[in-house]
């Protein structure tokens, strides 16, 4: 096996379990972390931007998209690493559906206990990668000292791309907008329900963080509605709380304040908050070596290796809609793997037709191109892929079906799923696998 030089950039879940694979094959890692400690967007901070929508490219961003409230909206048991399961520890946050910082202090456990800390430059943002001769790739990078800012450029065998996908915003687009005198803010920013005190509030989009945040604000705001794409056209639905109702989309916004939806309702409204998602972003990348046309990534063998740069240029953790912690380590013990030389990937040339393949049947079946990373419907056939590559076990099934009975119970009570459940014998299941793993050998 061919141990390399390899720079990971980013120090989130995706980082952390990346620089973990790549070290036990042999190489030799430095992982470039812009902030302070471990955990990436699990970090959380009271702190918002300057620009609420996140649009000015000159605001000081703020990396983190967590709010104070959040709660995972997985089980602990499905969520963890194959081998370091996510176990409920006396003293602190012991719920099945932890708190964000319960998520932190696992990845901070996680790091202490594989050494990963001493792999991280903290403090040091990476602002440029360029393809230099014989495969090398140049990693410049900001080391923030104080106020002293120095560079340093260093030639790497390889560099894995890990810097998340929750920082920049995507934010609805609704007609009428730049006369509409309220305020808007992307999710993005949000972090305490109080200052939409007695406001009348719109809530853009149908994800789980659109959920909470509504049911939280809910409790201080005059009115919330939900615009929610997916909602049915006719009269708005009351939610169970008296003051929520469910719209189809904006239709347009009014220069008096009044918000119009397409299921002909209205409201005149404070505040339009955007649960709209984020948009991939790799400033450091050159647009001639990976592109991002209408949030995808592209192209991609298998979300991962663009082929052109294969393997010398990889990425982890750009699907959604999945349990991320085991499709990331799962990901990284293949990069791992091929970067030593122990597993071989196509050729450029099959590669690219795979990735064309896969685009041409997207486009037969309609399914959008903003979407190419949503993998939901074949997450797990996609992990066991990757794990058959890597010549690991395949995706344990009580955590395939946890999922969906997740799921199941989320549409069923979706104000209380993270408290009331029905799959105690997959949880039976899971702690069994987590006793044999926690035996000493």
């Amino acid at each position: 096996m061919l141990g390399r030089r390899v720079a990971v950039i980013g120090a989130g879940a995706a980082g952390l379990v990346a620089a973990r694979e790549l070290h036990r094959e042999g190489h030799a890692v430095v992982v470039f972390e812009r902030g302070g400690r471990i955990g990436g967007t699990w970090v959380y901070t009271p702190s918002t931007e300057s620009d609420p929508l996140g649009r000015d490219p000159k605001r000081k961003i703020v990396h983190s998209s967590l709010y104070d409230s959040l709660r995972t909206n997985l089980p602990r048991e499905c969520m963890g690493f194959f081998d370091y399961p996510f176990v409920a520890i006396p003293g602190r946050d012991i719920r099945r559906f932890p708190g964000h910082q319960e998520v932190l202090s696992y990845l901070e456990d996680f790091s202490r206990e594989f050494d990963i800390n001493e792999l991280v430059r903290f403090w040091t943002e990476v602002v440029r990668v360029d393809v230099e001769d014989e495969g090398k790739l140049a990693v410049r990078s900001q080391k923030i000292n104080g106020g002293d800012i120095s560079d340093e450029t260093e030639l790497y065998d390889a560099v894995v791309v890990c810097n998340g996908h929750y920082t920049e915003p995507r934010v609805a687009e609704i007609p009428g907008i730049r006369t509409w005198p309220g305020k808007q803010i992307h999710s993005h920013n949000y972090r305490i329900p109080e200052p939409f005190l007695d406001q009348v509030v719109v809530v853009i989009g149908s994800s789980a963080s659109a959920a909470d945040i509504s049911r939280e604000i809910a409790d201080f705001a005059k009115e919330v509605h939900i615009a929610n794409r997916s909602a049915s056209a006719g009269t708005p639905m009351k939610l169970s709380m008296n003051n929520v109702w469910l719209h189809s989309m904006i239709e347009r916004t009014l220069a008096d304040g009044i918000v119009l939806f397409k299921d002909g309702s209205q409201a005149k409204v404070d505040v339009i908050i955007h649960c709209t998602g984020y948009r991939y972003h790799f400033p450091f990348l050159n647009k001639d070596v990976i592109n991002v046309d209408d949030n995808r990534v592209g192209p991609l063998y298998k979300h991962v290796f663009p082929p052109s740069l294969a393997p010398s240029l990889s990425f982890i953790g750009l699907p959604w809609k999945i349990v991320p912690f085991p499709l990331c380590e799962l990901q990284s013990k293949w990069v791992a793997s091929v970067l030593s030389g122990r597993i071989a990937l196509p050729t450029s040339e099959e590669m690219m037709d795979d990735v064309n393949n896969f685009y041409s049947e997207m486009e037969r079946t309609g399914w959008p191109k903003r979407y190419t990373h949503n993998i939901g419907e074949y997450q797990f056939e996609y992990d066991d892929w990757l794990a058959s590559q890597c010549g690991y076990p395949l995706v344990e099934e009580w955590r395939k079906k946890m999922y969906e009975a997740t799921w199941k119970n989320k549409f069923a009570r979706p104000d209380g799923y993270r408290d009331e459940w029905d799959d105690d014998d997959l949880i039976v299941l899971a702690h069994e696998d987590f006793g044999n793993l926690l035996v000493p050998s």
